[in-house]
């Protein structure tokens, strides 16, 4: 069981969902992957922490009551661990980003933030009260595996990675021959960005999750009442759909080739 508890600062250690129908939600993810909730009480509302096999994998939460009337569809957020929330928050700000939500201490769990990149995009910045907790499961059926940046400008973003996570980012060619980029700490790859699919879609991170069966999961995206988006279909990384739950968030699913273990 591919078990994780060594997040380092600068790699990507969590993911969460903010739907606007949590119930709904948490019964769709149920049904793809098996997970259970534990609901927990926070400053800001109910978070239900997803479990798979008793270890903690992610979590679901409600669009605050402004986002929800704008119409905000549901979305899945992407954190990066750092050793010092507000020092990576100021530093997300002098580099060209828009702090959206200042350091928040959350009581017994840790410190997030939440940042605008130069391009549009956003991400969680967050310093565990426990150094390098996060995701306890990885690149299994259910799990966090990677996470995408889609954006117009990757330079821009490459520069903002760099200096606020430590990022390198080296060129390459996406799967489907598009120009992209791999984004690396160290000597290990933590994420990778490419362009945007469409006109009109802003720039986000997008979350990827492992799934023992991919044409499986397909099927049972849309009998739980989500869309699927695109079709399986094969990549070097593994067998790929895309899609949406049934509340509007775009993820994919990935059954990973043999040879291919991203997060580290």
């Amino acid at each position: 069981m591919p078990e994780k508890s060594d997040y380092q600062p600068g790699q990507l250690s969590w993911t969460d969902l903010t739907s606007s129908d949590p119930d709904a939600a948490k019964d769709f993810y149920s049904a793809l992957f098996g997970w259970s909730f534990q609901d927990m009480e926070m400053p800001y509302g109910i978070y239900s922490v997803a479990n798979l096999k008793d270890t903690t994998v992610s979590g679901v939460m409600a669009q605050a009551e402004e986002v929800k009337a704008s119409g905000a569809p549901s979305a899945w957020n992407t954190y990066a661990t750092v050793a010092d929330c507000a020092a990576s928050t100021e530093a997300a700000e002098a580099a060209g980003g828009t702090v959206v939500m200042g350091p928040m201490a959350l009581e017994q769990v840790g410190t997030m933030s939440v940042v605008q990149d130069p391009t549009g995009a956003y991400i969680c910045l967050w310093q565990a009260e426990t150094p390098g907790d996060g995701a306890g499961l990885v690149n299994e059926h259910g799990a966090f595996t990677w996470a995408e940046l889609l954006t117009d400008d990757q330079e821009a973003a490459a520069a903002f990675y760099g200096e606020v996570l430590g990022w390198s980012a080296n060129d390459m060619q996406t799967p489907d021959g598009q120009d992209g980029k791999i984004f690396v700490l160290g000597d290990i790859p933590v994420a990778s960005t490419r362009g945007l699919p469409m006109e009109g879609v802003p720039p986000h991170w997008f979350t990827y999750f492992a799934h023992d069966d991919v044409d499986a999961g397909a099927a049972t995206i849309a009998e739980a009442g989500g869309t699927v988006v695109m079709e399986p279909f094969d990549m070097p990384p593994g067998r790929i759909a895309v899609a949406q739950d049934n509340t509007g968030a775009g993820f994919a699913i990935i059954t990973l080739n043999p040879d291919f273990s991203p997060m580290g």
